[in-house]
């Protein structure tokens, strides 16, 4: 499950990859606040983060604000998650970039909890890893997709 934190993240992204299509132009903090409906104080918080990771650039003055610097489709959805919610992974002992021994773990290879997370998580990354900020602002939601796809039979 990924944080209000990352929804606002993400929301804020789509309104700068929206803007950067419309205009080009740089946007205020409370316009994005106002249109991704994110709290401004939260995501002053969030948008320095982002900012630290390069991918978008803020601007002072009257005529600043914040803008992508990266293309979109260069932005990629899992390496944002880790970014603002950290690894993704549901076991410390499964995570590629945050790896830890799980305290209470005697032996790896034979932990069943392990291997059946291992299972459901490698087709999540299989899955989250080719996302990206292009694939949140085109068409129909990849969500949708995937869900239609993966409906049971009546």
């Amino acid at each position: 499950m990924i944080t209000q934190k990352m929804k606002y993240a993400l929301k804020a992204l789509m309104v700068l990859g929206d803007e950067r299509v419309a205009t080009g132009k740089s946007m205020r903090i409370e316009e994005i606040a106002k249109r991704s409906g994110a709290p401004k104080r939260f995501l002053e918080h969030i948008l320095l983060e982002i900012r630290n990771a390069g991918i978008i650039a803020s601007t002072r003055g009257r005529a600043g604000g914040y803008a992508l610097i990266k293309d979109p489709a260069q932005i990629s959805i899992p390496e944002l998650l880790r970014l603002i919610d950290g690894p993704i992974a549901p076991l410390p002992c499964l995570s590629r970039k945050a790896y830890q021994r799980c305290d209470d773990c005697t032996d790896e290879a034979s932990c069943r909890l392990r291997r059946v997370f291992a299972e459901v998580f490698w087709s999540y990354l299989l899955i989250i890893e080719s996302l990206t900020l292009a694939d949140m602002l085109g068409g129909a939601p990849a969500g949708d997709v995937l869900l239609a796809t993966s409906k049971p039979a009546a």
